[in-house]
């Protein structure tokens, strides 16, 4: 190869000077173009069978953001760079020029392979559990715009020919207008690191957030963006500084609490709510879920009316009602549920009376989260307590809708 390029050397410096330097440089591109694409293709080869050889999670990622190819672009530049020194006749500036132009395209090259890899080490971060609870995109993203900018600043000082150090104490003059365009970034790099140390969301987080039409599940976090698949499947995209600065709601907890709440109220017609007679307090008592209940709640009342010395007749005395008695057995049919969870709040209570009728509301938690199975739970459980109300001669309130207005208006027969 040496004699070779002597005897290049020899016949360029037996032409005119511009002819000899000019041929030289259309020969130094030639050679650089063909190291670009034989050594590329031997270059990424040899690594892809060396990595093959590992785990194919980082071939892939490797290969899926051609960081192996982005690096091998860098010898073009370097053949350019060291081979300007051998082309017979350049003038020394034009040597200077050409070396700060090759080192540029080199250091750009740098930045790309540097960004490749680490978009590559997301994707592998990615595929562990720990990036659902500690996810790095933002970090990376980060790192990307502090490699462009060193970057730019390094490629600027070569072609200048002068030291970065000047340019980059130039830049103290600059901060209110670096801090002004990049306000964003900074914000968002604020809110990026205080999501993740907070751990306040996580990829896989239930979401809820109205003033942004958010209301599903986090898909994305990046350092600018964090994504939100609605239930629609549409996709919400919201700055990463809004989460801090404004307030949502994560569902997280409660798919880790293992329960979910149901809190839904009956509504009674106040009109069917009375004393309980003989005859149906008897019949209530074959009711398994009521046996003990009752035979309490008797002995109960029965000590209190003793106690007052009031006769049967006297209104004072207590007695069993039919809206307790339902209360009742709506709570002894939640405890016995097997699809609610023992151990968190179940509660069965009585709100205030409305023009819709007296509310008993149901709180209690499901032992599954799943959304869907979630409502089947629910609607089981709500479709007994309403086919079952009748048994103790309650009716549900239901304003009047068209086919009770027409009974109304319907002559007597």
């Amino acid at each position: 190869m040496a004699p070779l390029l002597e005897r290049l050397q020899e016949f360029l410096l037996s032409l005119p000077v511009w002819a000899g330097a000019s041929i030289g440089l259309v020969l130094l591109l030639i050679i650089a173009v063909i190291a670009d694409f034989v050594f590329k293709a031997q270059f990424v080869r040899v690594v892809r069978r060396l990595l093959a050889r590992t785990d194919n999670r980082w071939v892939d990622a490797l290969v899926e953001h051609r960081v192996v190819a982005r690096f091998a672009q860098l010898l073009p530049a370097m053949v350019f760079y060291f081979g300007l020194t051998l082309v017979p006749g350049l003038p020394d500036a034009v040597v200077t020029v050409g070396e700060n132009v090759a080192f540029a395209i080199a250091l750009l090259v740098l930045s790309l392979g540097i960004s490749a890899f680490l978009s590559a080490a997301n994707t592998i971060y990615e595929q562990y559990p720990i990036s659902r609870d500690r996810p790095i995109k933002g970090f990376l993203q980060v790192a990307k715009i502090i490699v462009f900018v060193l970057t730019g600043v390094l490629i600027v000082a070569v072609l200048m020919d002068r030291s970065p150090v000047l340019l980059l104490s130039g830049f103290g003059a600059m901060t209110a207008v670096l801090l002004l365009v990049f306000r964003d970034t900074i914000l968002s790099l604020v809110a990026s690191v205080q999501l993740t140390s907070l751990d306040m969301v996580r990829v896989g987080d239930w979401v809820e957030m109205p003033q942004c039409n958010a209301d599903g599940d986090v898909i994305d976090i990046s350092l600018h963006t964090v994504k939100i698949q609605n239930w629609d499947k549409t996709i919400t995209t919201i700055p990463t500084h809004r989460l801090i600065t404004d307030s949502f709601k994560n569902w997280r907890g409660m798919g880790e609490s293992g329960g979910r709440r149901i809190k839904r109220d009956l509504r009674i017609d106040i009109n069917s709510i009375r004393f309980m007679t003989e005859d149906e307090i008897e019949r209530c008592k074959s009711f398994m879920l009521l046996t003990d209940y009752i035979e309490g709640k008797l002995k109960e009342l029965a000590d209190y009316n003793a106690g007052i010395g009031q006769s049967s007749d006297d209104v004072s005395l207590r007695r069993l009602t039919n809206v307790g008695t339902f209360r009742a057995y709506v709570l002894n049919y939640l405890k016995n549920h097997p699809k609610i969870h023992r151990e968190m709040t179940l509660i069965v209570r009585q709100l205030e009376p409305g023009p819709t009728g007296l509310p008993l509301e149901v709180y209690a938690f499901t032992n599954i989260t799943d959304w869907a199975i979630y409502e089947d739970i629910q609607a089981d459980i709500f479709d007994h307590l309403l086919a079952v109300a009748g048994e103790f001669g309650l009716n549900m309130y239901q304003e009047p809708a068209g086919r009770d207005l027409a009974a109304l208006a319907a002559p007597e027969r």
